[in-house]
């Protein structure tokens, strides 16, 4: 499929769809660090601007639209989260194009605590609002950790079929179980994913292993949970700015923070997947993408549909 995506941040959802062998051919976002994260790894096709200064007509026709779109103030994480947050109307950038392009599909993905904010109302607006596209509307949370990221990191994801379009997506089933059972292997832990990474310390060639030299301290808050080397790692936030203050895991050894390489190790991004910006910024790219290996369960989904 030709696909269009909006917040696209710093590709992961766009890097998913690629591993499904589609085609991305445009795409927006106006962080600029993450911008140029982008450029570096999947092409020149992301305009940097707000999504609410782009007229529809410069977006090119496609299959389908996806998005991302913030999630900070619908986040169960965000004290301050409100049905009025400015933030919350994004997505209606993302009703826009779909309204204009009419694509054969859309999906968005958001967080888990979408489904529940202003208990629930919030989200059947939401719902509302794509099915009065024309579209036959489905979602489900899934996690990440389902899918083979060492990281149980759940998300609801919004699915949309034009009305005239014959095909029913169907939710990927699962490639990994928490106890192995099912005849599945069990959920990858942090401690395997991370094997292979030296300490960012000692000798090494890799891209982004710098970590943050913020002191550890082990208490009931994010950041300061010990990780259990045997299970995936816990979500990784994007708490804070590219200025500093962003909340990182711990390594599984329990002896520093995790370095922006092993965290994008966690979200599934490949190896060699380079990151723009200071430390901070790339922190906070990495706890703001969808995983790629998410991405990919979820797009290859539609390889099904046998259409034009």
């Amino acid at each position: 499929m030709n696909v269009v995506s909006l917040f696209s941040g710093a590709g992961g959802l766009d890097l998913g769809f690629i591993m499904a062998g589609n085609k991305i051919i445009w795409a927006n976002d106006l962080y600029e660090d993450a911008v140029d994260t982008y450029r570096k790894n999947l092409g020149d096709h992301i305009v940097l601007k707000d999504i609410r200064e782009v007229k529809t007509q410069d977006i090119p026709d496609c299959d389908i639209v996806i998005g991302g779109f913030p999630c900070q103030g619908f986040s169960v994480a965000n004290w301050k989260r409100h049905v009025d947050d400015e933030r919350n109307t994004l997505y209606k950038q993302l009703i826009r194009v779909i309204h204009d392009k009419q694509p054969k599909f859309f999906l968005a993905e958001n967080v888990k605590g979408l489904t529940n904010m202003e208990h629930g109302e919030v989200f059947k607006l939401v719902l509302q609002d794509f099915s009065s596209l024309g579209y036959k509307v489905k979602w489900k949370v899934l996690n990440a950790a389902d899918y083979g990221v060492p990281q149980t990191r759940q998300r609801v994801i919004i699915t949309g079929v034009r009305n005239d379009i014959n095909f029913d997506y169907i939710y990927p089933k699962p490639t990994n179980d928490k106890n192995g059972e099912n005849g599945l292997p069990k959920w990858v832990s942090c401690s395997e994913a991370l094997k292979d990474i030296p300490d960012p310390d000692k000798p090494n060639d890799l891209k982004n292993h710098v970590c943050s030299k913020y002191k550890l301290g082990f208490s009931n808050y994010i950041g300061h949970r010990k990780l259990d080397p045997d299970k995936p790692a816990p979500t990784v936030t994007a708490r804070g700015d590219d200025k500093g203050g962003v909340v990182i895991l711990p390594h599984p050894s329990g002896l520093r923070r995790m370095s922006c390489r092993e965290l994008a190790t966690i979200q599934s991004f490949p190896i060699d997947y380079e990151f723009c910006g200071n430390r901070s910024s790339v922190y906070r790219q990495i706890g703001n993408a969808v995983p790629p290996k998410l991405a990919y369960a979820v797009a290859k989904i539609f390889n099904e549909y046998k259409g034009e």
